[in-house]
């Protein structure tokens, strides 16, 4: 099998480029080792910049982004019982946050894609990339049926995130790795109740971090800073449902917190990893297999599909010119804004999180939200940062 380009992963990166070269006359294959169902069912991040919206729009695959998505131009943080919000959209162009589950984003890029003769090959294993610095590399895979497929392509443009083929099949030594522990981990649920807020909240309490984000009109995401080492286990659903109540609460407000059914639980290292370069060879990483960073700020996904759009019109330009600069250049363009986005996450954390171990980082948390309700400029400059340049 040949063609110029296979995507080795079926997430918002891999399924966001497929989408841009097929739409553009780039022949692709999609593998992905998971089932559709299981890929457009998993649910993880949900939140849009404008940009990433902007981008699906110009594919014709935001009509019903559009349509159900909640738009967010304001955030609230509360620290000491006390309640402020920030305006970011009126304090940068008018731009906002769209809420939309991320599963519902792969469902229209799968049916997209699909829809204009796209070849994605669910539930494959044993992959293997081979002949990465020639100018005919190769991908090796079981298909569903148990039959062994190689496809040699001009490109292979690595989406399996960070536990995937795609980065380990680079040489050591190669790649510079950055990681940092964060020494936080969060409680994440989800639960079958409608949303007790219209913004994102983000509370700093002393005993931990609490945030309330938006899913839909009937599913809530929270979550609760927990102690290094935490399991999920370890909090029954009424412990949960007794800090959130009381990391939320605001004094002198009728305010109230809805309860349902928790559906998951599960514990999330807030960890970040970078790696440089992002290219080796004829090989290109996006998404979690460049990078992670923390669900603070709601980067993820959006890096992810920035990834997927600058490798995109590197691709272009290459097939409609024979010009390689974007290629070359690829790695640097996106790590640019893969840091600047670490950067804001790391700030973030800093600034709604509680130190148990030290009162004083604690009292440096609530110095900075005091500084952000009390300061425009400050504002103005977290709301450059929040809703994405």
């Amino acid at each position: 099998m040949k063609r110029s380009v296979t995507v080795v992963g079926a997430g918002p990166a891999g399924l966001t480029l497929a989408n841009l070269i097929q739409q553009s006359g780039i022949d692709c294959v999609v593998i992905e080792k998971a089932s559709r169902t299981h890929v457009e069912t998993r649910a993880r991040a949900g939140v849009l910049e404008h940009r990433s919206v902007t981008m699906l729009e110009s594919l014709g695959l935001a009509d019903r982004l559009l349509m159900e998505a909640d738009r967010h131009g304001t955030c609230e943080f509360r620290v000491s019982g006390q309640a402020f919000q920030v305006s970011y959209s009126d304090l940068y162009g008018g731009r906002e946050h769209y809420v939309y589950p991320q599963q519902e984003v792969v469902k229209d890029l799968i049916g997209g894609f699909l829809d204009t003769g796209g070849d994605i090959r669910f539930s494959v294993s044993d992959v293997e990339l081979h002949d990465l610095t020639s100018s005919s590399p190769s991908v090796a895979f079981t298909s569903e049926d148990g039959t062994r497929e190689t496809i040699t392509s001009d490109f292979v443009a690595g989406c399996d995130g960070f536990h995937g083929v795609s980065r380990p099949s680079i040489p050591e030594g190669v790649l510079t790795e950055f990681t940092h522990q964060h020494g936080i981990e969060w409680l994440a649920i989800l639960a079958e109740a409608p949303p007790s807020t219209k913004a994102i909240i983000y509370a700093l309490h002393e005993d931990g971090f609490a945030g309330h984000m938006l899913r839909s009109p009937s599913i809530s995401r929270f979550y609760l800073q927990v102690p290094v080492g935490t399991k999920a286990s370890d909090w029954s659903d009424e412990q949960v449902w007794e800090a959130l109540h009381k990391r939320f609460a605001l004094h002198d407000s009728s305010w109230g917190l809805t309860e349902g059914k928790i559906i998951e639980k599960r514990v999330l290292d807030m960890r970040s990893h970078v790696v440089e370069p992002m290219s080796y060879g004829r090989l290109f990483l996006l998404g979690d297999a460049a990078h992670i960073i923390t669900p603070v700020g709601a980067k993820g996904m959006n890096l992810a599909m920035n990834d997927a759009a600058t490798l995109g019109r590197a691709l272009m330009d290459f097939y409609a010119t024979g010009s390689e600069t974007g290629l070359k250049t690829y790695s640097e363009d996106c790590l640019r804004r893969v840091w600047r986005a670490q950067e804001f996450s790391q700030w973030m954390v800093n600034m709604i999180h509680t130190d148990v171990s030290s009162p004083f980082f604690g009292r440096l948390a609530q110095a900075r939200l005091e500084h952000l309700a009390e300061s425009p400029a400050y504002r103005a400059t977290f709301a450059e940062n929040y809703v994405g340049p």
